[in-house]
């Protein structure tokens, strides 16, 4: 019987682990390509929301109560579900809220409708994607803390991102938009 040489061993091991990871952060392109779609986002930038939030865990639950993949809070979920107008929706939405929101599909349905319905504040400012990011993560009042005595206009986004006072915010803020760029080779 022949040894298998250490190297062998590692080399296995090292392209299961890179096809497991690639895998991994991909599994859900189909979904997030099609919700992109639909609520006109940039699907790079709902991948690197999701990676951020969750490592594409389905499962995971914030400490503030957020669920799945976008960690939507129960009160987004709520409120997406009373624009839908379908009262079977809403009921589902009402009565088990954490397994509704557990379901890629919805989860990201809903995290790009609220993303959109963020962005639609900020539409054309220099600073749209980082202010988006931002309301998403430390809710839009914040935002317009941030943008106290100044125009946003003609703020820039390395000026705004300078101006979040919450620095776990500032941190999600620039790591996505650094991962983003990175994908969108800008």
């Amino acid at each position: 019987m022949k040894k298998i040489s250490l190297t062998a061993i590692a080399t296995i091991t090292l392209t299961g682990a890179i096809w497991f990871n690639h895998y991994w952060i991909h599994r859900y392109d189909k979904i997030i390509r099609k919700q992109s779609e639909i609520y006109r986002l940039d699907e790079k930038l709902v991948w690197s929301i999701i990676y951020e939030e969750t490592y594409f865990r389905q499962w995971k639950v914030g400490s503030a109560g957020e669920i799945g993949l976008m960690q939507i809070t129960p009160a987004v979920a709520r409120e997406w579900a009373k624009e839908t107008g379908i009262r079977e929706i809403e009921k589902e939405v009402e009565n088990n809220t954490k397994e509704f929101l557990s379901d890629p599909e919805r989860n990201i349905q809903i995290g790009c409708w609220y993303l959109e319905k963020l962005r639609n504040r900020y539409r054309g400012f220099p600073a749209e994607t980082a202010m988006t990011i931002a309301a998403y993560n430390a809710g839009a009042s914040r935002v317009k803390e941030w943008l106290k005595d100044s125009d946003p206009e003609i703020l820039s986004e390395a000026e705004f991102i300078e101006r979040i006072n919450i620095p776990s915010t500032k941190s999600y803020v620039t790591s996505i938009l650094k991962r983003y760029y990175e994908a969108t080779n800008r």
